[in-house]
């Protein structure tokens, strides 16, 4: 590709001795190459940042490790986006790992696509043996495939999803993440200074809030390949999150009632407004009162 940006691979870490290795590597074997590789490190007490500082002389990737002082998921992925240099982010969690031309791939329809401020794909799993289950398995079979219950027209292998996605029925309906995990996404650094950073306030879906964040001023192209690999184990950060009674989605209704109601279908619009607008609550029990007259 002539005029080759730089993209940024951000790897968000705390702990993840047992599988940075195999994610590092697979950042260093992308076929494309102007890279450089943001390491922000939330005081890991094993051996994950020896194990990448181990990869430093052996590469001519530029790989910069900075140390985060903890404060959440968010803030370690908003530190990464701080410290990036790129034209593009492409996140990689520490336990998941990209194809060898998921980064070119990736690259090449954004860069002949103006219109397109992020662009994801499908992606394989990688199930730890001690994880598999049969919860595991539906789980699969309801988000793998995040964009099954859209209709969406594939064209050279891409289909594109609009804004209108957050007017159509399906929008709240499972799977509520339809765009993917971070490490299956690449995005306009630009788009960083329109939309802020990740809401650190969030702990299991600031992803998706996030990529709808970014749908309300571009479009998101998926790619029908799988360009990545998400892994499933028994201490990623959703099952640690599961355990402790995250209450995001309380929270993600406030944020669609103040930030994305006149984008959204008119039921969810109504459900919203007479959740959180006085004059919406007292119209409704007023009308709700006459009907059951």
């Amino acid at each position: 590709m002539h005029n080759s940006p730089l993209v940024s691979i951000c790897i968000p870490t705390y702990n993840g001795q047992q599988f940075i290795a195999e994610a590092i590597s697979s950042a260093l074997a992308q076929t494309y190459k102007n890279l450089e590789i943001i390491v922000s490190d939330d005081a890991s007490k094993d051996d994950t940042l020896s194990i990448i500082k181990n990869y430093t002389s052996k590469t001519q990737t530029p790989i910069h490790i900075f140390n985060h002082k903890p404060n959440g998921i968010g803030a370690n992925w908003n530190n990464c986006l701080l410290k990036a240099n790129g034209k593009y982010i492409k996140f990689l969690f520490q336990d998941d790992v990209l194809s060898p031309t998921c980064v070119e791939e990736m690259v090449e329809v954004l860069e002949t696509n103006p219109h397109i401020g992020l662009v994801t794909s499908k992606r394989d799993f990688i199930v730890d043996k001690a994880h598999a289950s049969k919860e595991v398995e539906t789980w699969i079979e309801t988000c793998g495939n995040l964009q099954r219950t859209l209709d969406l027209k594939v064209e050279n292998n891409i289909s594109i999803i609009d804004k209108s996605l957050l007017k159509s029925a399906e929008f709240l309906n499972p799977p509520r993440n339809k765009v993917g995990e971070p490490s299956i996404v690449m995005f306009r650094k630009d788009l960083v200074d329109k939309i802020g950073l990740f809401d650190e306030n969030l702990k299991q879906i600031l992803d998706c809030e996030y990529w709808y964040r970014i749908l309300k001023y571009k479009d998101i192209a998926v790619i029908h390949k799988n360009l990545a690999s998400f892994r499933l184990h028994a201490n990623q950060a959703t099952n640690v999150n599961n355990q402790n009674a995250i209450t995001d989605y309380h929270a993600y209704n406030k944020i669609l009632y103040s930030q994305y109601l006149k984008l959204l279908h008119p039921e969810v619009q109504k459900r919203l407004l007479r959740k959180y607008n006085l004059f919406y609550k007292v119209y409704y029990w007023v009308v709700d009162k006459f009907k059951a007259k």
